[in-house]
């Protein structure tokens, strides 16, 4: 089986008071390796909630999460913790970067808490800074860098820990056009040389990019399409 995501009829229900919200219901997915995955969905969909749940950031109510031949679904705090930071790669809409450190600083950091030592740790940031077209800037700080550029730091140190998954929350949500269509080349880059991508959007043009698109509504999968594209490369 090639299957990195198993999730199997995962709910979520919070309780605000005497109400019983369910944001996610009965979700049934499979994600294999190397797919190219866009996860759409208007707000309130769920769409949040299932990437949080699939970036261990939270566990189901119901349900059982498979994750690279781990049940992740009945881990503790620490041991997602650790699923996180060698599983999954985190790209985010507002690149969160650490104002006071380097591009090359802010990359290697995810090394730090893995316990790699400090001249692997510098020499995997450079080779992933490259990867992403920024050696010349490796050395600035977030306030010295463009948006486009920020998000390269961010997208270079979701890769520099060689994850299963990049999850990937509206990364072009805080760039202009032209940088936008840069951003996504640099994906399909990424997902060529063999990484599993998984993209949250509202954007219809942006989720073109992706192979397969996974549209929730009222925490429900209302549909799964592969893309045109997607079934021609194959």
């Amino acid at each position: 089986m090639n299957s990195l995501i198993q999730l199997k009829n995962i709910a979520k229900i919070y309780q605000m008071g005497s109400l019983e919200v369910k944001a996610l219901q009965n979700i049934t997915l499979e994600i294999d390796k190397n797919e190219y995955v866009a996860l759409m969905g208007p707000s309130g969909s769920g769409k949040s909630t299932l990437m949080n749940i699939i970036g261990c950031l939270d566990t189901p109510s119901k349900g059982e999460y498979i994750l690279n031949d781990t049940n992740v679904s009945e881990l503790n705090d620490n041991q997602l913790a650790e699923i996180r930071n060698k599983e999954i790669g985190f790209v985010f809409q507002t690149f969160n970067l650490l104002p006071r450190y380097s591009a090359l600083e802010n990359v290697a950091l995810p090394l730090i808490y893995a316990g790699i030592g400090k001249e692997e740790r510098e020499a995997r940031a450079i080779e992933v800074l490259r990867q992403v077209g920024l050696t010349d800037r490796m050395y600035h700080k977030p306030n010295e860098l463009s948006g486009g550029q920020r998000q390269r730091v961010a997208v270079a140190r979701a890769m520099v820990n060689k994850p299963s998954i990049i999850l990937a929350d509206e990364p072009t949500g805080n760039l202009d056009s032209k940088t936008s269509i840069e951003i996504m080349e640099l994906f399909s880059e990424i997902h060529s040389l063999g990484n599993t991508i998984i993209l949250v959007t509202h954007e219809e043009d942006i989720a073109e990019n992706a192979h397969r698109k996974v549209r929730l509504i009222d925490g429900l999968v209302g549909s799964d399409i592969k893309n045109e594209i997607a079934q021609n490369i194959s």
